[in-house]
């Protein structure tokens, strides 16, 4: 046997017990950090920096109309989209072509599903919000495998929400524990943070097996922590989540859209997830 191959493997063991793992072969994209990892310094595994002339299709797709207040405006159109000088655009418009489709609004919006989710870590997306009445541009998550059922069972983290033209933004849990048994201050699943609406800014999450702690521009703004005297529904947040970015207009929350106020667009640098 060579004598130096116990270091070598050692070394392997070093390494690898250091380093976030993915999940298995048949599923590449999903991050899964280790047990501990946390305690130790961010490493970057994934990020976008908007450099490439078209939208990233291993990366991102275009997410599909629903009818749900977010989603029902969602289109595929090229106007609501648009990726140059290092930025991608999200949009909001009139539709050009009601003959074609008959919806008096479009929008833009992107996610990773099916391409890249990550469990446990830390993202960073740094973006400009437009104003506009009735626009509800968003960055969120959903579960990517449905471990506990369907909405609301496996949670919803809304890491921005921004409501017309207003100086702050939303960060707020949703789950079968927040929306079906309404326990929504047990602990308090919602906070807002003051922005300077006309900069970039940098809206964060560190998402830990214990706590979801919201940020905006690295500073701690909502914190969400795991209760073990609680519901189990209260924390499904221990699977891996996709990225949401769009560009949304009306519905009930938001109110009613101001058609002179379009086009209104998130602009968005760079996001970065690190574990």
């Amino acid at each position: 046997m060579n004598k130096f191959l116990p270091i070598i493997c050692f070394g392997l063991i070093l390494f690898t017990s250091c380093t976030t793992l993915r999940s298995t072969k048949d599923n590449q994209y999903i991050y899964l950090q280790k047990e501990g990892r946390e305690n130790k310094k961010w490493k970057l595994v994934w990020e976008d920096d908007f450099n490439g002339a078209a939208i990233d299709s291993s990366k991102w797709s275009k997410i599909p109309s629903g009818g749900s207040d977010w989603n029902k405006h969602m289109s595929s159109n090229s106007d609501c989209y648009d990726q140059s000088g290092g930025k991608l655009y999200l949009r909001g418009i009139k539709n050009p072509d009601t003959l074609k489709d008959p919806r008096p609004y479009l929008t833009g919006g992107v996610y990773t599903k099916g391409k890249f989710a990550f469990q446990y870590g830390k993202i960073e997306i740094y973006a400009k919000l437009e104003c506009a009445q009735g626009a509800w541009p968003a960055i969120w998550m959903l579960a990517e495998k449905d471990k506990y059922g369907k909405y609301p069972k496996n949670g919803e983290i809304d890491i921005m929400e921004h409501l017309n033209m207003d100086n702050i933004i939303y960060q707020t849990t949703h789950s079968y524990y927040t929306l079906d048994l309404k326990e929504k201050t047990n602990p308090p699943h919602s906070g807002t943070a003051k922005l300077n609406i006309a900069e970039y800014n940098k809206f964060g999450l560190e998402w830990y097996p214990d706590k979801l702690i919201f940020t905006l521009n690295e500073k701690e703004t909502f914190r969400y922590p795991r209760k073990p005297d609680v519901d189990s529904s209260q924390w499904p947040y221990d699977q891996p989540f996709y990225v949401m970015i769009d560009q949304q207009l009306g519905g009930a929350w938001v109110g009613k859209i101001n058609p002179d106020q379009l086009p209104v667009q998130m602009i968005i640098d760079w996001v970065k997830v690190y574990q």
